[in-house]
């Protein structure tokens, strides 16, 4: 998995890229958790999420937002980490302009920047977010939410209120057009830490689903 430097708002991101192997393959972007807590382009989730779209044949980035690694800038409290993925969406579709679809997947402080995304990009077909943290930052930008996803939640999780990520899939259910899919996993903390294996059946299972040429979900 090489590394690349991308051109970002406040100057280079770090990242690592796995080319598509074919044109026209799908594109994903994975995101880290909140820098401030530790959060980078290599914590055991991010890694896990991007392997796995690397294995379906996705152009696959996951990078460092600014401050965090040999990333330039420093932390924005999610306003310049989303123009960050942003920038970072243009470099990897620079490269395949034909791609067939676009994914955003993120973990924690990842998932509420891979969101706000959604709501900037149409071409985001899908997307993973895993203990979104809906307890801490306002979702209410997702007004109508653009397009069909899952969210995994940790059954213990100390960090993200379960409640508070019911809330919000039950707000989003109410929309037309979108599926939205909630998946607990028993037992498991916010970093899944012995749960590893049922996150990642939860986020194959899902893309099996999604991905199947017959998907009732476009």
């Amino acid at each position: 998995m090489p590394e690349v430097i991308i051109p970002g708002p406040e100057g280079r991101l770090e990242g690592r890229f796995a080319p598509a192997p074919r044109p026209r393959a799908p594109v994903a972007m994975i995101l880290h958790p909140h820098p401030n807590a530790g959060g980078t382009m290599n914590n055991r989730i991010v890694q896990e999420l991007y392997k796995t779209f690397q294995r379906r044949g996705f152009a696959t980035l996951r990078f460092n937002f600014r401050g965090v690694g040999k990333s330039q800038g420093t932390f924005d409290n999610g306003i310049g980490e989303l123009s960050d993925a942003a920038s970072a969406l243009d470099w990897v579709q620079s490269f395949h302009p034909e791609a067939s679809t676009t994914w955003v997947a993120g973990f924690g402080f990842g998932a509420w920047i891979g969101m706000q995304l959604l709501m900037r990009r149409p071409e985001i077909r899908g997307f993973i977010s895993i203990a979104p943290p809906a307890n801490m930052f306002d979702f209410t930008f997702l007004a109508p939410c653009p397009s069909s996803g899952i969210i995994i939640q940790g059954e213990n999780d100390e960090v993200v209120t379960p409640g508070a990520v019911q809330k919000l899939v039950d707000k989003l259910r109410t929309q037309k057009h979108i599926t939205i899919h909630h998946d607990t996993i028993p037992q498991a903390n916010h970093f899944f830490e012995h749960e590893m294996d049922q996150l990642m059946g939860s986020v194959d299972k899902y893309l099996d689903m999604r991905l199947d040429p017959n998907s009732p979900i476009r």
